[in-house]
């Protein structure tokens, strides 16, 4: 009988999956290493001219904004730096950390590091000092300071005039107009987003062009100036190479602009591409709640319901609560419900700038509430209308109805001296011409959307020149078949071979 003399393994011995290392949490990279490397990007971008690196570098600020301090923005400068730089010691000055950050070892040597030959290429400067206004700007007390820095280095972007250094100059520019909008003196800005704007129109920078329309329709729309941001719109060109952030803003703007000159189709339209080209709602939730209050207006406006599950989306639930009560008033044309609705929320609705809008609304709550009585009543009193409506007197009852009816809100007549409205029925939409002007706005959209595709598409450098080898080397080939055939040296079979 054979003895299995292996022993055999016990319940509370140990797993092979236990005996298995965990494996090892991924350190966090420091804040200096990854602006280090974040330099590199640049200067790969300034030695290639391709602009793609320094966006993948802007991209990060959200993120490393958090992590910066004095202590790490002094050894950033400190590693990057020369000695005797007088750069260095002028971005020293907005730095309340030691300039010396060396570590002393435990020997008393000073930890060794590589010696620094040449200051950052502008780019650089341009992006580490970025880096010192984002810090600066994070508290009140350095508010000023900030806006020093920023005037600093705008002075110095424009004096160098380089191309590879228009994002980073845009950047710049934004958080410049913020520093000013936080401090409440927007106003003070304005000659000087102008004049940037031009030197950028001539010098075709378009980053900071559509980062300064932007602003300065940003800084007119503050104070209510809609027919001077009109007038910028109309003389100048945003371009068409700019980011979808900064399209989502522009056209968000005309939108605005658009809805208070009474071209509601044309503001839909306007809102409706800054909605689709925003980033998503967890990324930028305020400007998705901004755009979409303006949104639900202007489609009131026009005599359409917004759909209810645009409500119920986490992000915009609690923000759109008070137009929702402005909508369901809309919807069933309720007077007396859109007054107590705008008196509850008239702080909250002048605060977003749209109140005006709203208060045109009452029109619209009485032509739906007259649709409703045309479509339930074939003969109906102005005295009941009156009643229904919550209005005033019958005379302004006589008045509304006159004008939905030659709107062609209604389809009736109006006995004035009854006082009666005789409704009448609507005929068949589809057999009008607004079916093909609908499906003709659809087909427009989706080539407009084709073109704006392909124009985004990238593609490689000097691509075409390996076709043009190919082709070379294959004319070489037919030149040296047709001499060998010639010659004599190649028949006919050899060719078929070949």
């Amino acid at each position: 009988m054979d003895v299995d003399t292996k022993p055999k393994p016990t319940a509370a011995g140990p797993t092979p999956d236990a005996e298995k290392p965990a494996a090892p949490k991924a350190e966090p990279t420091p804040p200096t290493v990854e602006i280090k490397q974040n330099l590199a990007l640049i200067d790969r971008a300034v030695t290639t001219l391709e602009p793609r690196f320094t966006h993948r570098v802007l991209r990060t600020l959200s993120h490393l904004k958090k992590k910066l301090s004095d202590e790490v923005l002094s050894k950033a400068v400190e590693e990057n730096y020369t000695k005797d730089s007088p750069a260095k010691a002028a971005l020293f000055q907005y730095l309340s950390a030691p300039t010396s950050m060396d570590v002393d070892l435990p020997n008393g040597d000073a930890e060794p590091q590589h010696a620094v030959t040449s200051d950052p290429l502008p780019e650089g400067d341009a992006y580490i000092r970025l880096l010192i206004l984002l810090h600066l700007s994070g508290t009140k007390e350095t508010t000023e300071k900030a806006m020093a820095l920023a005037h600093e280095t705008v002075e110095r972007i424009q004096a160098l005039n380089r191309r590879t250094m228009d994002a980073v100059a845009a950047k710049i520019y934004f958080y410049l107009a913020r520093l000013y909008e936080v401090t409440d003196r927007l106003a003070e800005i304005r000659p000087l987003l102008l004049a940037a704007h031009r030197t950028a129109t001539l010098r075709r920078d378009a980053d900071s062009q559509a980062t300064l329309i932007n602003l300065l329709l940003r800084n007119y729309l503050h104070y209510n100036l809609y027919s001077q941001a009109d007038k910028l719109v109309s003389k100048s060109t945003f371009p068409d190479s700019a980011g979808n952030p900064q399209w989502a803003r522009y056209q968000y703007y005309l939108g605005r602009i658009h809805a208070v000159q009474l071209s509601y189709t044309q503001a839909h339209t306007e809102l409706l591409q800054a909605i689709r080209r925003a980033p998503a709602a967890k990324t930028a939730p305020g400007f998705w709640q901004t755009v979409h209050k303006f949104f639900i207006v202007v489609e009131l406006l026009m005599g359409d319901i917004p759909d209810r599950a645009l409500f119920r989306q986490p992000v915009l639930r609690k923000p759109l609560e008070p137009y929702l009560q402005i909508v369901r008033a809309v919807r069933i044309g309720d007077l007396s419900h859109f007054q107590s609705a705008l008196q509850t929320y008239t702080t909250q609705f002048q605060h977003d700038k749209s109140y005006t809008l709203i208060l045109r609304l009452r029109h619209n709550v009485i032509k739906t509430g007259i649709r409703s009585i045309s479509l339930a009543y074939s003969r109906i009193s102005l005295r009941d209308i009156c009643t229904k409506l919550s209005l005033d007197s019958e005379e302004d009852a006589e008045y509304i109805v006159g004008k939905a009816i030659r709107d062609g809100v209604v389809e009736g007549i109006l006995d004035h001296q009854k006082g009666v409205m005789v409704c009448g029925r609507k005929g068949d939409v589809y057999s009008t011409a607004e079916p093909g002007e609908v499906f003709g706005r659809r087909i427009g959209f989706c080539l407009e959307l084709h073109n704006e595709s392909v124009k985004a598409m990238r593609f490689p450098l000097n691509a075409h020149r390996k076709d043009l080898a190919s082709s070379e080397a294959a004319r070489e080939r037919e030149k040296n078949i047709a001499k060998g055939i010639a010659e004599g040296e190649i028949d006919d079979d050899d060719e078929m071979d070949f």
